[in-house]
């Protein structure tokens, strides 16, 4: 079943081979966005795009590429304007986690590839999509952020410092696109069950944890053209919690 809420909106996902930002695809196609999905591999990206064409009708357009590579990042924007003249819709999803260990003991290269991954590659991201965003007549831009950011714990230094980082970078690129059509939105998604919260809580069981399928309706929410906040910051759980689910 698909509606037509964001009937002809173009729509760029990161982080869209799995977990949230594969559900995320999905929500969005299904609500007739045209996906543009990106991940580092290209199996996960084709089995999405499988399963968008048999619930819609319609393929997505792929882009594999790792967000530490910065020539990628460089032609991506270049790359949506001559196909397709503007983008309505950018999720950030893509993230990594790093090591779990004391910030004295983190090896440079590893922190280093965490701070590139999670708030480097935001801001080449904004810095390539801002033109092409222009030039829809409400573009909204979803970032997936973490409670790391705000309430940091022991071991979790980098993984910390660059959602902290990615938060104070979008905040201020909103204050900035005020009197733009471009409209934010920082989520935070709270404990999911996903690949990376198993990798930092493996102890955990997975079935306490609300699936990333289930955060789809905030996220076709946000994406909506009629949105208006310059920025909103929604915390999962309690817009689940006040009935907006």
């Amino acid at each position: 079943m698909t509606d037509t809420l964001l009937q002809g909106r173009i729509a760029l996902i990161t982080g869209a081979s799995r977990g949230i930002g594969r559900a995320t695809a999905l929500g969005l196609a299904r609500a007739g966005a045209h996906v543009i999905a990106c991940a580092r591999t290209s199996g996960a990206l084709e089995e999405l795009d499988d399963q968008i064409f048999a619930e819609t009708g319609r393929h997505a357009t792929l882009i594999p590429f790792d967000l530490a590579d910065g020539a990628a990042l460089e032609r991506i924007g270049g790359a949506i304007y001559e196909r397709f003249k503007k983008l309505d819709i950018f999720v950030h999803a893509a993230a990594t986690l790093g090591s779990l260990t004391p910030v004295s003991h983190y090896e440079p290269k590893d922190f280093n590839r965490v701070i590139t991954l999670n708030l480097n590659a935001t801001y080449r991201l904004i810095r390539q999509l801002e033109p092409v965003m222009k030039l829809s007549d409400a573009a909204r831009a979803i970032f997936v952020s973490s409670g790391a950011a705000s309430n940091p714990r022991a071991f979790w230094g980098a993984y910390a410092a660059s959602k902290a980082g990615m938060e104070a970078l979008v905040r201020t690129w909103a204050d900035e696109m005020e009197v733009t059509s471009i409209r934010c939105a920082l989520v935070n998604p709270g404990a999911m069950r996903t690949r990376m919260r198993a990798e930092a809580f493996p102890g955990e069981d997975p079935e306490t944890l609300p699936l990333p399928e289930e955060i789809i309706p905030l996220m076709v929410e946000l994406a909506r053209a009629d949105r208006v906040p310059t920025l909103e910051t929604i915390h999962f759980r309690e817009w689940t919690h006040s009935g907006h689910a």
